[in-house]
């Protein structure tokens, strides 16, 4: 049962698949935190097609453009710590997350010397093939591609 006030939790009970990843940033935390809940169209979305407040239950929007189609996400926050924590839902269409309200939790810890280990954790998906591409593209590309970007701007 949510807290009042607050929006329930997406059920994945019937949508078991997911995936962790973990990578060793060479950003601080509080950098990795802020392209996550205030820089996402530096690093992830079209530039100035993000609609995206850090506040837990509002609702986002953003666009990402792959081989010259647009790509629609939708979300909402569920938890914010400050430099330590990014929880939110993620639902995309076909070949991405199929409809599903799927979940993506971020977990921040500082490394030495001033980098960040960021842990990612995706899951909701209604079939390993789903999860697999979300795994290939989040280590392979998407988790590179962030701390290419706050390396270049450190």
């Amino acid at each position: 049962m949510p807290e009042p006030g607050r929006l329930p939790e997406p059920d994945l009970d019937a949508r078991p698949h997911g995936l962790t990843v973990e990578r060793e940033m060479k950003a601080p935390p509080e950098a990795v935190y802020r392209a996550w809940t205030e820089g996402f169209d530096t690093w992830f979305a079209e530039p100035g097609a993000v609609r995206m407040r850090a506040v837990v239950d509002e609702p986002f929007v953003f666009v990402t453009r792959h081989e010259s189609r647009v790509h629609p996400h939708y979300g909402r926050f569920l938890a914010l710590e400050p430099d330590r924590l990014v929880r939110l839902t993620w639902v995309t269409g076909a070949m991405g997350t199929d409809g599903a309200e799927t979940v993506v939790t971020v977990e921040l810890e500082p490394s030495p010397p001033g980098g960040t280990r960021l842990r990612l954790t995706h899951r909701g998906f209604y079939d390993r093939p789903g999860a697999a591409r979300h795994e290939k593209a989040w280590t392979d590309h998407v988790l590179p591609h962030l701390d290419a970007v706050l390396s270049a701007n450190a």
